[in-house]
């Protein structure tokens, strides 16, 4: 198999035909800056340090020199990577899986909380060449003897901070130390913390550093905007933008699974073709969505942040976040789907009134702020209707031969004394009686952007001392739950932050205080969690205790109203 255009600049690494044919396969083009510093330097042996932030294509810059110094003929863990959760751990898998298309006798696993350990330990036992885990999990195989580090070459840290702020420093080191002295090490981090940098001088001697500067070019060529809705009228304030926004593709951001498959029905029954993408479904699933999407038989994806990590189809030109991300990475990340390759772009924030804090995050992290959005008008979407009814009328005109309905008309026409223009005009009605062109709407509520919170009362600005049902960090209203999993299960702050920052894919930031107790545990999570994902909740084991989360009724332990802050990971 020959490798063409799309590839050539790849082949300038020198990377094994196998990896560049793949490569083609997937529309890889052109190296973003980390990988070109990148890969020349695993492809030589050397360890490096990369500061860069997320979305710049880490997963190639490592993976792909990596997979070009495996032994094919040894079944056994070569390499292992580090990741801070279980979707990351996934989609780097998923990308090891990709790039390796056309390699004989490929092997990747992930390891994570959450999943069978049985069947991570029959895949174990078979052989894998790469591993990619959760810093637990992988503990986990290390203390049962599953997972033999001897063989490995080259070990990766991927987002290191993250591990730092979810509290896996520690057992990051532990699997350090029982990993060759003479491996190769990437570490990966948009920033560098002095803990990082403590873990760098002590493993990643002679490392050669690589770092991307942190720019604002991608957002800076979007044009952003944002629409205040509240939640009752999303649904509505979306299918008017839909109506009224020219776009050729576009990706819809929710945060849950299966809001994606909700949501994505809801639009189909309105009349759109749209799909839903998101981390349930399976790789063959996902890679046909993005294939219709790509080829024009799918216009609206409607994807959670992890499902679209890495996707790059040129026609997006508008991206909708029906949810604003917790987070401002993932809010960077998410409208990086469009303006692709230099191109303009949009992309439209729907914000509630509780969540203009996030909104402010946003603005102060891009710089910029964004341009207030109305939801179209019955009038625009008229408009815009009759423009589109017009346009049907002058294609058909070109495309058809009418001389037979012509003539139906006409007898119409004199059989019954009906005047031309009231003919047609009877034609046009029928037409237009499931989308009529002079809809009838209502005024969505109008909700002013920069309204700051209440003040206390005693007229100072600010927010009052939180406790229940209040707001925690960056003002996201909290809840209180249990979690049936305490001190006797030897239980600390940085499992019950890993697991469920893993499962219920929420910042680690946002998970508020935490109190252990000897046989259960209470923890403030964001208001609203989705009944599906508490579900999901339930089967979560930690210390393979199951968690049983629940509502807790009862005020935090202590006596105050204001709960304690979340103990000291240790």
């Amino acid at each position: 198999m020959s490798t063409d255009r799309s590839a050539q600049d790849f082949a300038a690494f020198q990377l094994p035909s196998t990896i560049l044919n793949a490569l083609t396969d997937l529309g890889y083009e052109q190296p973003t800056p980390i990988q070109t510093k990148s890969i020349p330097l695993l492809l030589s042996g050397k360890s490096i340090l990369g500061v860069a932030q997320t979305g710049t294509g880490k997963t190639a810059a490592f993976a792909l020199p990596l997979l070009g110094r495996l032994d094919p003929e040894l079944q056994a863990p070569q390499v292992i990577i580090l990741a801070p959760t279980r979707e990351l751990a996934i989609q780097v898998a998923e990308a090891f899986k990709s790039y390796a298309k056309y390699l004989d006798n490929f092997s990747v696993l992930p390891v994570y909380g959450g999943q069978d350990m049985r069947t991570q330990l029959r895949a174990l036992k078979r052989g894998v060449q790469v591993v990619v885990g959760t810093p637990g999990r992988v503990l986990d195989h290390l203390d049962r003897k599953s997972l033999d580090l001897s063989n490995i070459r080259g070990v990766v840290l991927d987002e290191a901070d993250e591990m730092l702020r979810m509290g896996f420093i520690d057992d990051v080191e532990s699997i350090l130390s029982n990993a060759p002295a003479d491996c190769q090490y990437a570490l990966f981090s948009a920033t560098m913390p002095p803990t990082i940098r403590r873990v760098a001088e002590r493993y990643l001697k002679d490392a050669e550093e690589v770092r991307i500067s942190a720019k604002t070019s991608t957002v800076e060529r979007i044009s952003q905007h944002v629409l205040m809705v509240d939640n009752a009228h999303k649904l509505d304030a979306l299918t008017r933008v839909l109506e009224v926004e020219p776009f050729d593709g576009m990706i819809i951001f929710v945060r849950t699974k299966s809001e994606t498959v909700e949501l994505s029905e809801k639009l189909q029954a309105r009349g759109f073709t749209a799909d839903a993408l998101n981390g349930d479904q399976t790789q063959a699933t996902r890679e046909n969505t993005i294939a219709r999407l790509k080829k024009g038989l799918l216009d609206i994806v409607v994807a959670t942040d992890v499902a679209a990590r890495g996707l790059d189809v040129e026609r997006i030109g508008l991206v909708l976040n029906y949810d604003i991300p917790y987070d401002t990475e993932s809010y960077v990340h998410r409208i990086g789907r469009t303006g692709r390759a230099g191109r303009e772009g949009k992309a439209i924030l729907f914000v509630t009134p509780k969540e203009r804090r996030l909104l402010r995050d946003i603005e102060s992290h891009t710089k910029q702020e964004l341009q207030s959005y109305e939801a179209p008008s019955a009038e625009q979407i008229s408009e815009q209707r009759i423009q589109q009814f017009n346009q049907n009328v002058l294609d058909t005109l070109e495309s058809q031969n009418l001389e037979p309905v012509k003539k139906v008309v006409l007898e119409f026409i004199d059989n019954h004394e009906i005047g031309l223009e009231d003919a047609v005009a009877a034609l046009a009605f029928q037409l237009q009686v499931e989308q009529p062109l002079f809809p009838v709407l209502k005024d969505l509520p109008q909700i002013d952007r920069s309204a700051r919170f209440k003040k206390n009362q005693d007229g100072r600005g600010g927010n009052k001392r939180r406790g229940r049902g209040e707001r925690g960090e960056d003002d996201i209203p909290m809840e209180r739950y249990r979690l049936e999993v305490g001190r006797k299960h030897k239980v600390m702050p940085k499992d019950i932050v890993g697991a469920i920052a893993n499962e219920a894919d929420i910042d680690s930031r946002y998970i508020g205080h935490i109190s252990i107790h000897e046989n259960f545990t209470l923890v403030d999570l964001p208001t609203g969690m989705p009944p599906e994902l508490l579900k999901h909740l339930q089967n979560v084991r930690i210390k393979q205790q199951p968690i049983k989360i629940a509502k807790d009724s009862k005020p935090f332990p202590g006596g105050k109203r204001g709960a304690p802050k979340r103990q000291r990971r240790k």
